[in-house]
């Protein structure tokens, strides 16, 4: 059966290479939007459409004879379903956090690109993990109900910018920078992990093994056994399947950040840290970035990250204009994005990298 990608963005792109490779004798017609808005006209040599003109071009039997796969983020999969269904598209199929995993996992298991975690052989014992999830007072609830892992610890992130409580760990505690929250975003969060948890004395008892961050509706998903294959395995760092950008991720910064941010973000990079900066375009020229500030990693790892970033990230505010006090855009958390992917792209060869999926609480 024909399919119909539903998405143009960086889900939809990885669905659509992934199926190739698994499925190459699957015919993928094109990809579908409900409105073109600033998406490309083609994706991965396929055209772009609106389903408004598909509907009107497609029989009612043809619209049975294929199959669309909805490529998108799954709080806008309930709204897809329903366009699809007043259009007659009637067999469609969501790809969920899940099915998204199962697929990234068969792929780089044979392509061998980003090695998945479930497939290292499992340990006798779970390593001892420790994950904190920022949450916001701005955060709206879950529709669907998910019972957190017992190694999830919540994180209130910009308590300094209210005097709500939902948390019992604040941002605003300690060593923090909280009041940035407005530029940081959710790293105001893996900011106060850095100063306070990542510490030898913290609470006078030391740190568990692996420490994370996760955001309040993207968590990395950790069976049971992954957490045996962590310490068993001598696991760095665990982060999300990369996420796939055409031509390459050098252009997808253009749809969040001004020519001015980034020239900043470039010039704190070359000041502070030459050898990343001089890699740094070969990074930008590929096509897989790491998205949502989402990580598991070694103490000392998770540390050594964060004693690159947040330096190169203090260095961008001083050069942009307007500096990010005078401003309540989160250009630093999109920056950090891509920061991250060329902190661990570059290092490849030096950790041990391995990948899960990230799920999307709706």
């Amino acid at each position: 059966m024909d399919m119909i990608i539903y998405g143009a963005q960086g889900y939809a792109l990885g669905a659509y290479n992934a199926i190739k490779v698994l499925d190459p004798q699957r015919k993928v017609l094109f990809f579908m939007v409900t409105a073109m808005g600033n998406n490309a006209e083609t994706l991965g040599g396929l055209p772009v459409r609106e389903i408004g003109s598909v509907s009107a071009e497609f029989s009612d039997m043809a619209k049975k004879d294929v199959e669309v796969l909805i490529a998108t983020p799954e709080n806008v999969q309930d709204e897809i379903e329903d366009t699809l269904e007043q259009n007659g598209f009637k067999n469609h199929t969501r790809l969920t956090s899940e099915k998204w995993n199962e697929l990234m996992c068969r792929l780089n298991s044979e392509t061998g690109e980003f090695t998945p975690l479930e497939k290292l052989p499992a340990g006798d014992k779970a390593s001892p993990v420790s994950i904190y999830m920022a949450k916001s007072h701005f955060d709206k609830p879950l529709k669907n109900a998910f019972e957190l892992p017992a190694y999830f610890t919540p994180i209130q992130v910009g308590a300094a910018n209210t005097d709500a409580r939902i948390a019992d760990f604040r941002d605003d505690s300690g060593k923090n920078i909280s009041a940035k929250n407005r530029n940081y975003c959710e790293l105001t969060g893996l900011y106060w992990v850095w100063k306070n948890v990542l510490q030898d004395d913290f609470c006078g008892s030391g740190v568990d093994e692996y420490i994370g961050f996760a955001q309040y509706r993207r968590i990395l998903m950790l069976s049971d056994k992954d957490l045996t294959r962590l310490g068993a395995n001598d696991v760095d760092v665990v982060l999300p399947y990369p996420l796939t950008y055409e031509p390459e991720i050098n252009a997808h910064h253009e749809r969040y950040l001004k020519d001015c941010d980034w020239n900043a973000l470039t010039t704190a990079l070359k000041e502070l840290r030459p050898e990343y900066a001089a890699a740094f375009p070969d990074v930008l020229k590929q096509q897989y970035m790491y998205n949502y500030n989402v990580i598991l990693a070694k103490k000392s790892v998770l540390a050594d990250y964060c004693e690159w970033l947040f330096p190169v990230l203090e260095r961008t505010e001083e050069l942009s204009v307007p500096k990010g006090c005078d401003r309540a855009d989160r250009y630093i958390g999109y920056m950090a994005e891509t920061l991250e992917t060329l902190y661990f792209m570059k290092n490849r060869d030096k950790l041990k990298v391995l990948h899960t999926g990230c799920k999307l609480l709706v």
